[in-house]
């Protein structure tokens, strides 16, 4: 089917902060359908756990595409426990090169509370610069609000918060019905 002949599901901001040994991913909650919204309550943040050890994921693109990729990188987490570069690394390898795996339209960040990276079907592996990263319909605009509050006083939650508020002022296909996942050493939060 060609890009023309369906509306296409557009939608999703995700944004990840690490700022003072803390890691916090946040996404919207809303999907649309050409130009109207179907859902605005989507879980767009999942945590994971494969061998015990939490991971935090957040995907932007395709639910079912971003699904079986979650699944797959679970497995890869599995087969190397505590290597959360390597697993993204295997993943992005098989996604570029197996002929299922390159039709799905998906990204996705994922951190362990301390290593974050943002992992795409062109085989990229890519790990922030600037502590901040985004993706997603409007990922630019949560990304350079993440960058500019960067050097005050807000944690790296509230970073999250704002530049997702932020994205949701600008961005018609992100809403302001967060899901926030956050990992430090030794503690887990959610809401």
């Amino acid at each position: 089917m060609a890009e023309t002949d369906f509306p296409g599901w557009h939608g999703t901001t995700i944004v990840a902060v690490r700022k003072g040994g803390r890691v916090v991913i946040a996404g919207d909650g809303q999907v649309s359908l050409g130009q109207t919204v179907i859902k605005g309550t989507a879980r767009k943040v999942r945590r994971i756990s494969p061998g015990g050890r939490d991971i935090i994921a957040g995907f932007a693109g395709s639910t079912a595409d971003a699904f079986a990729l979650l699944e797959r990188l679970e497995t890869k987490l599995e087969a190397t426990p505590g290597l959360l570069q390597r697993a993204a690394v295997d993943l992005a390898k098989d996604w570029r090169t197996d002929k299922y795996l390159q039709k799905l339209e998906a990204m996705l960040i994922v951190s362990d509370g301390s290593e974050l990276y943002v992992v795409t079907g062109a085989g990229d592996v890519l790990e922030p610069e600037h502590n901040v990263t985004a993706i997603g319909s409007g990922g630019n605009y949560a990304l350079a609000a993440g960058r500019a509050l960067m050097d005050g006083d807000l944690d790296a939650e509230a970073i999250a918060r704002r530049a997702m508020q932020i994205a949701s002022e600008i961005c018609v296909y992100t809403n302001g019905n967060l899901t926030v996942e956050t990992l430090e050493a030794g503690k887990e939060s959610h809401d």
